[in-house]
């Protein structure tokens, strides 16, 4: 029976969903949305605080200042409350009404930026903000999960190693990249020490991570406005870009079996199906992406018809569920 004295000593990170009855291709989904702040960012906050705490960097009267569009924010939120610290995440206005009320009932001050940088979108004006308030104050203390690398080291050291234990026939990891710190973890893991497996980013249409054309987001998580510092393409072997409205229709079809599944989900899932339709199409190989989230703080977003319509167009929900694959055809037999 386990029992724990501190909320960040919960986490469930070896539960998989087989996905193949639902998308008809062979994909297992590493769900890593079960521990007290909801989403594998509890796994870099806590990496980072640890640190930070050992370096000396934090005193008791540190305010920690971070900047997230959502999951990041609500991990160090509950850390902040767990060890007595004050902690301000700013924000911005793609970020989850859930996802905010959920940092302010851990005692979290929430700045949200309403208007984006010119060149470098929320992202930019977000972290403007925060090297404005650390210049203010001496008592903020920026962990910069955009360039710590407690960040990637966090899921060189717990969630690759996890997979890797788990499949010992592994031929493909799927990845969403966001900052990079999961995505680039697990890429160093695996060129390591399992360099055979096929290691793919996923990322949204309208990111610049890879080079591609600046565009609208709408879906916190994933992309960036700004290219990832840690990122290294060298230690990839594929880039998936996926539409948001693709996103949008992935979630949908997972919850009509009965799995609610968050944003980031959604991409990278639709991004692990087609690149094995692309590239697996027998369906011959052990496949698994990593769930960053559940999808209860999506509810008034990707979930709420009204706000898919408003942001996509009404194609987006007109569109039929498929009845088996996500690809309509193309499934392996």
């Amino acid at each position: 029976m386990p029992i724990v004295t501190r909320p960040e000593d919960f986490n469930v990170d070896d539960l998989y969903v087989d996905l193949g009855p639902v998308v008809s291709w062979p994909l297992y989904l590493k769900c890593e949305g079960f521990n007290f702040a909801g989403s594998i960012k509890l796994k870099a906050a806590t990496e980072m605080l640890d640190a930070a705490e050992r370096s000396g960097q934090l005193s008791p009267d540190s305010i920690i200042v971070e900047s997230s569009s959502g999951n990041l924010g609500v991990a160090l939120a509950m850390l902040a409350a767990s060890r007595g610290y004050r902690f301000v995440c700013v924000t911005d206005e793609r970020c989850n009404t859930a996802t905010r009320e959920l940092m302010e009932a851990f005692g979290c001050t929430v700045h949200t930026v309403t208007s984006p940088d010119s060149e470098r979108g929320y992202l930019g004006a977000r972290l403007d903000y925060v090297r404005d308030l650390c210049v203010s104050d001496s008592r903020y203390v920026w962990l910069n999960q955009y360039a710590n690398p407690n960040n990637w080291m966090a899921h060189y050291r717990r969630t690759a190693p996890t997979v890797a234990r788990s499949f010992s026939q592994l031929d493909v990891l799927f990845i969403g990249a966001g900052t990079t710190g999961t995505l680039m973890g697990c890429a160093r893991y695996f060129r390591q020490y399992r360099p055979e497996v096929t290691v793919v980013a996923v990322d949204s249409v309208g990111s610049v991570s890879f080079g591609g054309a600046a565009g609208v987001r709408m879906i916190p998580g994933l992309g960036s406005g700004v290219r990832p510092q840690f990122l290294d393409e060298s230690l990839l072997d594929d880039v998936v870009l996926v539409p948001e409205e693709e996103t949008i229709g992935t979630c949908r079809h997972l919850a009509a079996h009965g799995y609610l599944l968050g944003g980031s989900t959604g991409t990278v899932v639709r991004g692990a199906v087609r690149w094995l339709a692309e590239n697996r199409p027998d369906g011959d190989c052990t496949a698994v992406a990593i769930s960053p989230d559940l999808g209860e703080r999506y509810l008034d977003s990707v979930y709420e018809p009204g706000w898919v319509r408003r942001n996509y167009g009404p194609d987006v929900l007109d569109q039929p569920l498929p009845s088996g694959s996500l690809l309509v055809s193309g499934a392996p037999e």
